[in-house]
């Protein structure tokens, strides 16, 4: 990853059709990589979300090749997420009641109606949104997320289907499924998900360089070639013990990508089912996409900022388009915009040629996918959720704060055993009951109280009585009206509470600010009592300790 040697205006890539003259080679390198990632996570995320494997491929293509003209962000994959497996799942049992085809159709009307909320989302501009939830809930509900997806995956990934359907079943059938796993699928299904693990730890250069999910269909497809998966047959495995096994353990993708396009059944779109799901679509969706784009402007190397309107306005436009087609639900995905970056793309066009190397192998080659076992995706779904929910998520978590990973395991637990917006939902009520156990005054809950002064080229924010997750948008508001390139102070001094969601978000700010030429300094900290050690945790003026 190479870096400028200057953040002026004059050295960065120019977008459009000059930067497609001027980038074309390394965009379309890194389209290429991306593409290798992008098609099987994509046929995996389809498989567990309950829709045709065809379906992530159609919504990748549609993110790269025409949501990237929208222009909303630089750098992001536009793509199916395992974030949103969850919610696609759900929605095809819940609204399909044992008919998985008709569920798959009254999700699609689903996704499209969300996707049209989100068109209105970016219209109106709510992509400052993203500041508003605080960073244990919904860190909470992505760790939720991954323990979902592992706990359904696992029994994929050795051969056994469960008999429950609900997390925390899943998670109770996990020995089940082991004592009775079918051997030659769990033997592609643990190889696949060793080489996931152990990949990141190998420090040569050269493997560094290969895409860990391209190494796995690499070995996954000879190994069941040699377990001759495309015909239905039954073998022993020590005495006495028959398996089965046959092409129910392959991907099936249609011979042609226009046989496969479902349109979706508006029949159900208003009933009470439909309209949480459409809720979720278009909430957590949104959540997810302008968050992976805050985290992708973070690794920019060039600084460039996101237009988070446009985004959320693109990502809409390809939600509808999805799901008219059978598509999944889409968002900026964030590993395959982290390899983007990686693997030296300059401009929104490494996401068009990562689009359009899907459409042309797709189409060219559906039966070199049918060969790719399903053990194998299983594999990296379960090595994502684990990244979701990794013991170090725990850690950091607690390093902030005893209250951010009570938010934390509340947000976790309530997920587990309802459902996403209950679980955020709850992991919100949580640092709302916590703010107020701490003193703040439930009236400036949502309206901060602050006065901006001048003392020259100097700027003085002074903050009174809370700055907090759920005030903190007027206040980034008023910043944003500042000239850039001045000098910004925020004060403190006055402040009773500053919890760890506007220290972040703070913090994010100074980065962002003093790229442009300013400075940035947050005082009057001094007297206020730190939660932890950690530099951005919660500050409260009270004698009293926080929870």
């Amino acid at each position: 990853m190479n870096t400028p040697t200057s953040n002026t205006p004059h050295n960065l890539p120019q977008s459009g059709v000059q930067g497609l003259l001027e980038h074309w080679k390394s965009d379309m390198l890194s389209g290429f990589l991306v593409f290798l990632i992008a098609l099987p996570l994509c046929l995996g995320i389809s498989m567990a979300s309950g829709f045709p494997p065809v379906a992530g491929i159609f919504t990748a293509i549609i993110g790269g090749t025409i949501v990237s003209f929208f222009g909303g962000s630089n750098l992001t994959i536009k793509g199916p997420a395992a974030g949103l497996i969850v919610i696609a799942l759900g929605a095809v049992e819940e609204l399909g009641k044992g008919d998985m085809l008709l569920g798959y159709k009254l999700a699609l009307a689903a996704i499209v109606v969300a996707g049209v909320i989100q068109i209105l989302f970016g219209l109106f501009k709510s992509g400052v949104l993203g500041d508003f939830f605080p960073s244990a809930a919904v860190h909470g509900m992505l760790a939720a997320i991954g323990i979902i997806i592992a706990s359904k995956q696992i029994h994929t990934l050795v051969g056994v289907k469960p008999a429950g359907k609900e997390p925390l079943h899943l998670l109770t059938e996990i020995p089940h499924s082991f004592m009775n796993m079918n051997p030659e699928i769990a033997i592609i299904g643990a190889i696949s998900l060793l080489i996931l693990f152990t990949m990141p730890l190998v420090k040569n250069k050269y493997v560094k360089m290969l895409p860990a999910p391209l190494v796995v269909i690499l070995v996954a497809i000879p190994l069941g070639f040699s377990f001759d998966l495309a015909h239905e047959h039954t073998y022993l495995f020590l005495p006495h013990h028959e398996y089965t096994i046959g092409p129910k353990y392959l991907v099936t993708l249609p011979q042609n990508l226009l046989a496969a396009i479902t349109f979706p059944d508006f029949s159900q779109v208003f009933s009470g089912t439909s309209i949480k799901y459409i809720i979720m679509f278009a909430l957590v969706g949104s959540l997810e996409s302008l968050l992976s784009s805050k985290a992708i402007d973070t690794l920019d190397p060039f600084h460039r900022k996101s237009n988070w309107n446009r985004d959320l306005l693109g990502v809409g436009v390809g939600n509808t388009l999805a799901g008219l087609i059978g598509g999944l639900p889409m968002i900026s995905e964030i590993v395959r915009s982290s390899a983007n970056i990686n693997n030296g793309g300059k401009t929104w066009w490494s996401n068009v040629f990562h689009g359009v190397f899907l459409l042309v192998f797709v189409a060219a080659f559906p039966n070199l996918i049918h060969q790719i076992p399903l053990a194998a995706l299983a594999a990296m779904l379960i090595f994502t959720g684990y990244r979701l929910a990794s013991p170090v998520e725990f850690y950091k978590t607690y390093k902030i704060g005893t209250e951010q990973l009570f938010i934390f395991l509340i947000t976790i637990a309530a997920t587990l055993a309802t459902d996403l917006l209950i679980g955020i939902g709850l992991g919100i009520l949580t640092k709302f009951a916590i703010h107020f156990a701490n003193g703040l005054p439930p009236k400036y809950a949502f309206k901060p109280m602050f006065s901006v002064n001048t003392k020259g080229d100097t700027y003085i924010v002074d903050v009174q009585h809370s700055a907090v997750f759920s005030n903190y948008i007027k206040l980034k508001k008023s910043l944003d009206s500042l000239p850039r390139g001045k000098e910004i102070v925020i004060d403190f001094s006055h402040a009773m509470l500053v919890d760890h969601t506007v220290m972040e978000n703070l913090h994010q700010y100074q980065h962002d600010y003093e790229l442009s030429g300013g400075t940035f300094t947050v005082t009057g900290l001094e007297k206020h009592h730190a939660v932890s050690n950690h530099p951005l945790a919660a500050r409260k003026l009270s004698v009293l300790k926080a929870f």
